[in-house]
């Protein structure tokens, strides 16, 4: 006599976890550093990928009922996060409109972005529509709306595709001490009622997005640590359509690269920066994470810098602090990748990098 089958909802759940599994290669495979620390953090940041994933294509997947929930913060990061950016990220669907409501806040940088394509899953990838904080009609006590649709609309328009299926809200602060967040919701527009039950294939369907989300996502990212590690202790400039394909803001130009250091080096990062709204160098781990900034300086902006009498500025990236300004802590690691932004910037100097060793920046 045979077996039953499984129900379908267990099958789906068997298949999320072996996809988990097979998302682990990525740690062992050739490329990947072989330290216990950066082992550990491989797997921790599939652990934090799950997290993320669950949240984006279970909890808050329904394009019907959107909601704003963070998919890049504090202990969950993806693709050389910003530690001075708060992400917020909503489930659209080109075939809905949405409005925006909103309260502009003083933070530096505010960017609304609508984004077709999801890491992992087939198909193209990149932004349908971008709307930034400067280019938005505000209500005297600033307050704004934003409506996001597929046709043209007077007044603050956020444009959609019938693919567009990701909002995402970034705020850039300089001083976290000063600055007041913007207040954001979203709803769709012609909505009544609350959502139905869950859907069992529904949930199916999320599982399978997420299990391609992490071993989507990790691979990537693993895939573009591994370039930048060919050029060590360099920064180069990103081809804006890699990044776009990333669902990057189109705002901001990078440049990216990979720093390894031994016990008595450091390594001098110089630029002269552009007039700009807003701009940043930071340090990662391997796996693109920005390293623990909660606990070590390991970020600088264009509000922290200390800048030479010229406008230039030098930073010093060392294992401990050589006792001169702009110096980032590598919190205990001797290799990761690292990035420079530039944010609405009038031009894009490539900034020099040298290895020297750390008792002669004194």
């Amino acid at each position: 006599m045979p077996a039953p089958s499984r129900p379908a909802d267990a099958v789906a759940w068997d298949e999320f976890c072996e996809a988990l599994k097979r998302a682990g290669a990525l740690v062992d495979r050739e490329g990947s550093p072989r330290s216990p620390l950066d082992r550990a953090e491989g797997y921790r940041y599939l652990t934090r990928l799950a997290r993320l994933a669950l949240e984006k294509l279970v909890e808050h997947d329904d394009p019907a009922t959107p909601r704003f929930y963070r998919l890049s913060h504090e202990t969950a990061k993806i693709g050389c996060d910003n530690p001075d950016s708060f992400y917020q990220n909503a489930a659209v669907d080109g075939a809905y409109e949405y409005r925006v409501r909103g309260r502009r806040g003083t933070v530096s940088y505010l960017g609304f972005g609508t984004y077709y394509g999801s890491y992992g899953a087939p198909g193209r990838s990149g932004c349908s529509g971008y709307l930034e904080a400067g280019d938005l009609a505000l209500a005297p006590d600033g307050t704004f709306e934003i409506v996001l649709s597929v046709r043209p609309q007077p007044g603050n328009w956020l444009p959609m595709e019938p693919d567009t299926a990701m909002l995402i809200v970034r705020q850039n602060v300089l001083d976290r001490a000063t600055e007041t967040l913007a207040e954001v919701a979203i709803e769709r527009l012609g909505a009544a009622g609350p959502p139905p039950p869950l859907d069992p294939a529904a949930l199916a369907r999320g599982l399978a997005g997420a299990a391609r989300f992490v071993g989507g996502t990790a691979a990537l990212f693993a895939d573009w640590a591994e370039g930048f590690a060919a050029h060590p202790n360099q920064l180069r400039a990103m081809d804006p359509r890699v990044t776009a394909g990333a669902h990057g803001d189109p705002n901001i130009f990078f440049c990216m690269g990979y720093w390894r250091l031994a016990p008595g080096e450091a390594l001098v990062v110089e630029a002269t920066p552009p007039p700009c709204a807003y701009w940043n160098f930071q340090l990662n781990n391997h796996w693109m994470e920005s390293l623990d900034y909660r606990y070590h300086r390991v970020h600088t902006n264009k509000h922290t810098t200390v800048y030479r009498p010229d406008g230039s500025f030098r930073l010093v990236v060392a294992h401990r602090d050589p006792g001169v300004p702009n110096w980032l802590d590598t919190a205990g690691h001797d290799r990761g990748t690292m990035g420079l932004r530039w944010v609405k910037a009038a031009h894009h100097p490539r900034p020099r990098t040298r290895v020297l060793p750390l008792d002669a920046l004194r």
